[in-house]
């Protein structure tokens, strides 16, 4: 591995989240809400140091298949060390951890909290808090290859460990242009959300915070009560859509911008994931309405609301489920592991691995009826390389193993079972919200130290899809 190229990369990326410290900026002048001075202090800090490790370091090599999984990895944790800093300089967060927990929990799109009073934060601090979610997000490398061209070496690397999903496809031959594409789809659809939340009543920094945690499938909100605060159907509508749109490969929303929206209904993941989305609606539907709401409008409102922000693992809430019955919870923690398409800015395993899985199972059993058939597994019309189907089976097996151990750590820390269960899997899956003690109506506050760096790893772990960070702890990674 090129240590050099890697330090002065990450120097780069410092430069780079200096310069996003001073956004907020603006915000707290207008609001007088104080927090200026830690927005300065904490972008001087991230400059300082980013210019330490881009002038200390050099190297003409190209970068490599390992510096690009060491990149975005330490480059993840780096963000989440230096922009905790506005949180714990501000006194927003007076523990570092924690500020550090909530930090992860942003970029990696977590939505985890540990904060119990939201609404008494400084303006800028509650925009920092989501400006997290909005960089983190499509990805805080792919945003670095667009508008970094001083990096100076080749960026498919870094794309290939950082964009989430089975494969990382190309829309430009240029990796740089293929970022700016994403991005531009990614602004456009931002803007949008915006302008619809205004519409429905929220404030400004209202809509610009839920629109980055909506795009991001990240979950903070500016409210205690999250959504529900607003008790809107016309927002809870708006959110809704949103989510689900971030839930979809953003490859898809490219294509349809220039014209070809029937790519959506060709895309075989794509009717997969709208399948998910509105059987599980339905089956939340049949066993609430009666029993939790007696209007079917509020209903469906309420569980098609609930049934995106899980599966899209956004971590909204506008109602309780906890309260609901036990098969409607079950549904939902089955969605958590799911989660959204491949090439979108969802977490969990994924509706085109869990598509793949099935669909080798149903090979393997064909072929114990006819082992002599030739039969290959497909996504849509195309074969699936055996390689990624390998790559598939050995990250579904990694997903599982690291939740088992995960929750028995949890465990160890003193949470009990289901809320350990429910805490990793909320984590690893880039969720937030679960069951028990981190419900819906609750947070991350009471987690030990030790469970909270449990669950901090469990975020970067899911965000960089297990991989991209356990290759790391492979002793001939760094042989070379």
């Amino acid at each position: 591995m090129n240590c050099f190229l890697v330090l002065r990369i990450l120097g780069a990326l410092s430069l780079f989240l200096s310069a996003t410290l001073l956004t907020p900026i603006p915000f707290s002048l207008f609001y007088q809400d104080g927090a200026a001075w830690a927005f300065l202090e904490a972008s001087a800090i991230c400059f300082g140091f980013g210019l330490l490790l881009f002038r200390s370091f050099s190297s003409r090599q190209e970068i490599s298949v390992r510096d690009g999984f060491a990149v975005v990895t330490l480059g993840w944790s780096l963000f989440a060390l230096l922009g905790a800093l506005p949180f714990f300089l501000s006194g927003a967060i007076p523990s570092y951890l924690d500020a550090c927990f909530e930090t992860m929990s942003g970029f990696t799109t977590t939505g985890a909290t540990i904060l119990t009073h939201i609404e008494i934060l400084p303006e800028s601090i509650l925009l920092w808090r989501a400006m997290t979610h909005w960089l983190g997000g499509m990805g805080i490398i792919v945003l670095s290859l667009a508008i970094l061209p001083m990096l100076g070496v080749g960026g498919m690397q870094l794309f290939k460990a950082e964009v989430p999903g089975p494969t990382a496809d190309r829309l430009k031959p240029r990796i740089q242009d293929t970022a700016k594409l994403l991005w531009e789809v990614y602004l456009l659809l931002t803007v949008a959300e915006v302008a619809l939340l205004m519409v429905g009543g929220m404030s400004f920094l209202d809509s610009l915070c839920h629109a980055f945690a909506t795009l991001a499938t990240g979950g903070f909100s500016t409210r205690d009560a999250s959504v529900a605060a607003y008790n809107s159907a016309y927002i809870d509508s708006v959110i809704t859509l949103f989510m689900f749109l971030a839930g979809v490969n953003f490859a898809l929303h490219y294509y349809a911008l220039r014209g070809k929206v029937s790519g959506f209904w060709k895309s075989e993941e794509f009717r997969i994931y709208l399948f998910l989305v509105l059987s599980a609606t339905g089956v939340l539907v049949f066993f609430n309405q009666g029993t939790v709401y007696a209007s079917f409008f509020d209903n469906i409102r309420y569980s098609i609301f609930q049934v995106t922000s899980i599966i899209t693992t956004t971590g909204f809430g506008t109602a309780d489920y906890e309260q609901w019955p036990l098969i409607t919870q079950y549904m939902l923690v089955s969605l958590m592991f799911v989660g959204g398409c491949a090439g979108s800015t969802a977490g969990g395993i994924k509706v085109a691995r869990i598509l793949l899985l099935f669909k080798h199972a149903h090979v393997q059993l064909y072929r114990l009826i006819h082992p002599r058939a030739v039969r290959l597994v497909k996504l849509g019309d195309r074969p699936v390389d055996r390689d990624v189907m390998q790559a598939i089976l050995g990250f579904f097996a990694l997903f599982i193993g690291t939740f088992v151990a995960a929750s028995l750590l949890l465990s160890l820390a003193g949470m009990d079972l289901v809320s350990a269960g429910a805490a990793a899997i909320a984590t690893l899956g880039n969720i937030g919200p679960g069951l028990g003690s981190v419900g819906p109506t609750d947070n991350y506050a009471h987690v030990s130290g030790f469970g909270k760096m449990i669950l901090t790893g469990c975020m970067l772990l899911g965000r960089l899809e297990l991989f991209t960070v356990m290759v790391l702890f492979f002793p001939s990674f760094w042989r070379r």
